[in-house]
């Protein structure tokens, strides 16, 4: 059984932060794609998201690499509460 490792008030284990970058990167998506990946990513977890938010945070994310406590950040300022 795999459990995931979540750090006090963290919404997304390091795993799936690291998982969700490694398909951004290798995929070849556009912003739209990717900002998809980015509302799938949350919905398929319980939370709720902006699309035009997610677009939005794809474009800062693409200009620093996907880096991945940027990409915590992001997804935390992302993930509305249903």
């Amino acid at each position: 059984m795999h459990t995931q490792t979540y750090k006090s008030g963290q919404k997304f284990s390091s795993a799936e932060i690291t998982s969700l970058r490694m398909d951004l990167l290798q995929n070849g998506m556009d912003h739209w794609q990717a900002a998809e990946m980015l509302s799938s990513f949350l919905t398929g977890r319980g939370y709720g998201v902006n699309r035009e938010r997610a677009r939005e945070a794809v474009e800062r994310l693409e200009r620093i690499h996907c880096e991945p406590e940027a990409m915590r950040q992001e997804l935390d300022k992302l993930a509305l509460v249903m």
